[in-house]
């Protein structure tokens, strides 16, 4: 697969978890409902769209005004890639489950080999593994995933630049390891494997892709690092890292009424009013 350069390289913005506390590590944080309520919608949107369009998901999943909707949203990092025009051309995911307790409160429990008689029992065992050796090592652990990609940008350096991105937002957390759940469209997992990801070994034994049902396509299960990306890319990610320490990071600054959580989602303004974008 080779990639041109974009003509006008986006820029990121960053929407944490309603309850989390934005570290210092972040230069610009802003606590604003409106705006934070609007870019996530707006990512929803276009995820929805993307992934309705691809067949990973069906159109009925979608709301009435088609955001692809997930209750881990509210609790997870975003990584939002917008062009000159305020649109959301890329998008990421990071949940953080270092506190979860075992296996079955995980995300990755809906994995379609988590259920394979022949490799579940295995698969099972290498995450806790993982996620014990995370906590033995002061680590975060959680699941990327949401990845999503404008159609006329995916033959740029966009979906490299969007995950490299993320290993940056990552280690200004303070570093993770983790798991990713990758399909094999648009040469999603061979991307990742490039970057530094690996599939998940247990006792020697790699665990192979798989056919999910619910999203029609081959997947596999690999894990990753952020402190140890692909040599090739280290510098990459330290540059990015750059960029999302003065990025803005648009928080919620209070929890939401029952009122404010139903119009959640509805555009007030246009993004182009919102976000002023700096060079």
């Amino acid at each position: 697969m080779q990639f041109s350069r974009p003509r006008v390289q986006s820029r990121y913005v960053i929407l944490p978890p309603a309850k989390a506390t934005v570290p210092d590590t972040f230069c610009n944080p802003q606590m604003d409902n409106r705006l934070h309520d609007h870019l996530m919608a707006a990512m929803q949107r276009f995820r929805g769209g993307i992934y309705a369009a691809e067949g990973a998901i069906s159109k009925t999943e979608l709301t009435s005004d088609g955001r692809h909707r997930m209750a881990i949203d509210e609790e997870s990092w975003h990584v939002l890639s917008m062009d000159d025009q305020n649109r959301v051309v890329a998008c990421v995911r990071f949940l953080d489950e270092s506190q979860k307790p075992g296996f079955h409160q995980l995300l990755v429990k809906h994995a379609a080999i988590a259920r394979c008689p022949e490799f579940g029992a295995s698969f099972r065992h290498a995450i806790e593994d993982r996620m014990q050796n995370s906590r033995r090592q002061g680590l975060r652990f959680g699941e990327v995933g949401g990845w999503a990609v404008a159609e006329d940008h995916r033959w740029t350096l966009e979906p490299l630049r969007v995950i490299l991105a993320t290993y940056g937002l990552l280690e200004l957390l303070g570093g993770c390891a983790g798991v990713a759940t990758a399909t094999f469209r648009h040469s999603s997992a061979v991307i990742l494997r490039r970057i530094g990801l690996s599939a998940i070994q247990s006792e020697g034994c790699e665990m192979p892709p798989y056919f999910d049902p619910g999203y029609g396509c081959q997947m596999q299960v690999l894990e990753f690092d952020s402190r140890r990306p692909a040599a090739k890319y280290r510098d990459w990610v330290r540059e990015l890292s750059g960029l999302l320490r003065v990025a803005p990071v648009i928080g919620r600054e209070r929890q939401s009424t029952p009122l404010e959580g139903v119009l959640r989602g509805f555009d007030m303004s246009s993004p182009a009013q919102l976000i002023p974008l700096q060079a």
